[in-house]
């Protein structure tokens, strides 16, 4: 992997990861860009005890813009984009309408492929390779930051979830605090720490869904499966079978078979629907285990936390979506229309010849 970093026409940062090593980036923004000015606040809500951010510059970020004005596509002669270049393998750049800025964090978005019609699962095995690769190296990146706490990978496909942009992209959110699902998760690792005497939760789910009837794909480096209470009709974890708290902490093993384990995943979630179907809107979610001190999770260590990908759907079944309304959105009680075991069995039945 060949990384190249380079300044936009308004300062932001932007950095191309390219397969070859004699790959030259020296393109230059033609833009007459002025410097992004953002409003981006973090308010801290005292009855829930998380955090909101507030952005009001993002009302104008670009919407649906028609294929032939996209804003992630190369450059083309005088149309020109966020990407200078005349093509790309994997490009990163500081958003343009961050929810992130300054002490409250940062934004990026990560451009899978130059290609616009294509999609995650339409990567190559080495092209997947290599956004692992931007993703670990903008985690170790943006950890470095003093106002970063916690580094989110992600990415939303479909106009259902919300995305604005068609071309196959995902971003990152630097957090200057610990989310709220992660603070989560560390308290259950501290309680259960503290029940079982040193046991670690993460091992113990991961070994009672090895032994159980949930897992949809199973490797020599990583495992799969629908969780025992999942929130969503289809909902897939993806563990490594070693447990390590971030991408920082994969070795090569790992890291040679993740892309052919998650393009699998991604796959049988486009087949779960039927071939007629849309494309299965999605979310896919890294967890890592924040950078920031642990002391009000007792006995919590930063190494007990596993490292883990959530992939999810909105759609319950052919035509229909999964909302959240009054008991998830008003109580964050989720009721899930599919079980578990269902969605298990019908993601492995999806399974490619």
């Amino acid at each position: 992997m060949k990384k190249t970093s380079t300044r936009l026409a308004d300062g932001r940062e932007l950095v191309y990861y390219d397969l070859r090593d004699d790959t030259v980036r020296d393109a230059v923004d033609r833009r007459p860009l002025e410097r992004t000015v953002t409003t981006s606040e973090v308010r801290r809500d005292p009855l829930l005890g998380d955090s909101v951010a507030i952005a009001s510059h993002r009302q104008g970020r670009t919407y649906h813009p028609p294929a032939d004005q996209c804003p992630l596509c190369p450059s083309d002669g005088e149309r020109l984009s966020e990407i200078p270049d005349s093509s790309y393998d994997v490009v990163v750049f500081e958003n343009r309408f961050p929810s992130l800025a300054g002490d409250s964090g940062r934004c990026e978005v990560v451009c899978f492929t130059s290609d616009h019609d294509a999609s995650f699962a339409d990567l190559s095995e080495e092209q997947a390779r290599l956004v692992l690769d931007a993703w670990t190296d903008r985690t170790s990146e943006l950890s470095h930051l003093p106002s970063v706490e916690q580094v989110f990978c992600f990415e939303n496909r479909g106009a259902e979830i919300g995305v604005t942009l068609g071309h196959p992209h995902g971003q990152i959110y630097a957090y200057p605090f610990t989310t709220p699902r992660t603070a989560l998760m560390l308290r259950s690792l501290a309680a259960h720490k503290d029940a079982t005497g040193g046991e670690n939760l993460f091992d113990a789910v991961l070994a009672e869904e090895l032994a159980g009837e949930r897992v949809v794909l199973e490797s020599e480096e990583w495992v799969a499966f629908v969780p025992y209470a999942a929130h969503w009709p289809y909902e897939v974890h993806l563990y490594p079978k070693r447990r390590v708290p971030d991408l920082l902490g994969l070795d090569e093993a790992a890291r040679t078979e993740f892309p052919k384990v998650y393009l699998e995943l991604l796959r049988r979630f486009d087949r779960i629907f039927g071939e007629t179907e849309p494309p299965t809107p999605y979310i896919a979610a890294w967890h890592q285990a924040p950078f920031g001190q642990l002391e009000e999770f007792e006995g919590v260590q930063r190494d007990d936390f596993a490292l883990h990908l959530e992939l999810f759907t909105i759609r319950r079944t052919s035509g229909k979506l999964k909302f959240l309304a009054g008991s998830e959105s008003g109580m964050n009680v989720f009721i899930n229309d599919v079980p578990p075991e269902r969605a298990a069995e019908r993601l492995r039945e999806v399974a490619s010849s």
